[in-house]
């Protein structure tokens, strides 16, 4: 092979496969369902070799050429990781609505010490809060949500290209307005238990006031307990379903409009 057909091979190839791994690895590595801790290593980089060898002739026309030094691509590997993680954070942000949300519905109905292994996340988290975290990550991939986020790699090419340092400050500042919109959702999503259970603590403040010699709160607890778990019954679905909305709207700063 001669010199310049090394050239050509490694800067429109080998060098593209590795730039789309590295930031389509990275944003897998994250992203809600592949992303979470009880989905094996192996898996994780098979789906990323995978993703890879199909988008990356797509993505060599955005390859700089010649192939650069050393240094210039230690340099563009590292932008690229830090890109990726920019996207799978984002996602996994808006995912984390429904592990705060599960907190709140949690201590709203006297469960919080309920705690278990909550793996989309890696670490321990309310009982309701692993529950509905579970069920977002599987709607996510019964609604083809997942291609929203496989369209976010893509179009991250045009708004991040390769060879161009990403705005840091931008990144940030983004990622901060993600975080409270996240919180936001969350609230919204438990605005109904924290009335009901608002309205309860003040029928059992009344009523301590006006029989003192019972123990209210030892027989408001199961009534406490009974109230929040009817009411998660009754609009858990509503809840999954507007969460699947606020993803998308989360989601689509990277789609363009």
């Amino acid at each position: 092979m001669a010199e310049g057909d090394l050239q050509t091979f490694l800067t429109t190839g080998v060098f593209a496969f590795m730039l789309t791994f590295v930031r389509l690895g990275t944003v897998l590595l994250l992203m809600p369902g592949i992303g979470n801790a009880y989905v094996p290593g192996n898996i994780k980089l098979h789906f990323a070799l995978a993703f890879s060898f199909v988008l990356f002739p797509f993505i060599q026309s955005k390859i700089p050429s010649p192939l650069p030094g050393t240094v210039m691509l230690f340099t563009l590997i590292v932008m690229e990781f830090v890109i990726g993680m920019f996207i799978g954070t984002i996602a996994r942000i808006l995912l984390s609505a429904l592990d705060i949300a599960g907190m709140i519905i949690s201590t709203q109905s006297s469960l919080a010490n309920a705690q278990i292994f909550n793996p989309a996340f890696s670490g321990q988290g309310s009982i309701i809060g692993g529950f509905i975290t579970l069920a977002g990550t599987l709607l996510i991939f019964v609604t083809d949500l997942h291609q929203l986020i496989f369209s976010a790699m893509i179009n991250s090419y045009d708004l991040f290209p390769i060879g161009k340092v990403p705005d840091i400050s931008s990144m940030a500042s983004l990622m901060v307005k993600e975080t409270s919109y996240a919180f936001m959702i969350a609230i919204q999503m438990t605005a109904p238990f924290l009335v009901v259970v608002m309205l309860l603590y003040i029928a059992m403040g009344i009523m301590s006031k006006l029989m003192p010699q019972v123990q209210v709160f030892m027989i408001a607890l199961p009534i406490q307990i009974w109230l929040a778990l009817v009411l998660l019954a009754l609009t858990v679905s509503t809840m999954m379903l507007a969460w699947l909305t606020w993803f998308t709207n989360g989601m689509s700063i990277f789609i363009p409009q």
